[in-house]
């Protein structure tokens, strides 16, 4: 009995997530993958067969994110989400580092983002700028444990994540979810009623025991006997009179 209340909670807890979580992903890229919507963008996390050895080259990476971009940073809070949800992807994995949409730029002699913004945000580690590197040779990374970012070599590291994002489409956030949301919230209720309806019966069983079964006991309607086996009645009990 307890173990169907907590069904209970749980399916009630289910529907509003997944309500909630509609409503946000509405204006995601919806190409079958998982997009995890933050603010007013999109992120993809690739985790790949969770039984192999991942390693991504910066054309690899932006392979898996073709169409879209390269995770770029833009704020500390958005490297704080990043850092926050990468172990819900990578599950006991060892640190995972994913490559950043970045690339040095000889005009500017900054690194830079591959869709030419300017980075306004950082998180370099300690000398991380002043690598050995070829300048040419210059792309970056992101360590998801410690949020802190590193120059690494475009051609020759291979790292071990990928995250792709996209802007969100807002009139696609506006128009999608209330129809979809509206046949889900539907089916949610027949659910609970459902679900309801057998907590209640057993709950009442429990409690009563048998009786609430006695009470639909099934009992024949009473039926007038035809004409002539009330003639046969008849006739037995003047046979039987001396």
């Amino acid at each position: 009995m307890e173990s169907l209340k907590k069904s209970h909670r749980s399916l009630l807890w289910c529907v509003f997530v997944l309500c909630v979580q509609l409503a946000l992903t509405g204006g995601c890229p919806a190409d079958g993958r998982t997009w995890v919507p933050f603010k007013d963008r999109c992120y993809h996390f690739v985790h790949g067969d969770e039984d192999k050895i991942k390693s991504y080259s910066f054309e690899d990476a932006k392979t898996h994110c073709k169409g879209f971009e390269l995770l770029t940073i833009q704020s500390e809070e958005e490297n704080k989400f990043v850092i926050d949800y990468s172990p819900e992807v990578w599950k006991n994995s060892p640190p995972v580092i994913v490559w950043l949409g970045m690339y040095y730029d000889s005009n500017t002699q900054n690194m830079t983002w591959l869709h030419d913004n300017a980075v306004t945000f950082s998180n370099w580690e300690d000398g991380s700028l002043t690598s050995d590197l070829a300048p040419m040779d210059k792309c970056a990374a992101l360590h998801t444990n410690t949020g802190k970012w590193e120059i690494v070599s475009c051609s020759d590291d291979l790292e071990n994540g990928v995250i792709c994002e996209a802007a969100q489409d807002k009139e696609k956030a506006k128009r999608k979810p209330s129809a979809v949301l509206s046949a889900l919230v539907i089916l949610s209720v027949v659910a609970i009623v459902g679900v309801s309806a057998v907590v209640w019966f057993l709950h009442q069983k429990h409690n009563f025991g048998s009786g609430i079964v006695t009470a639909f006991e099934y009992h024949p309607p009473f039926r007038v006997p035809d004409t002539d086996q009330s003639c046969l009645v008849e006739a037995e009990e003047t046979d039987s009179t001396p």
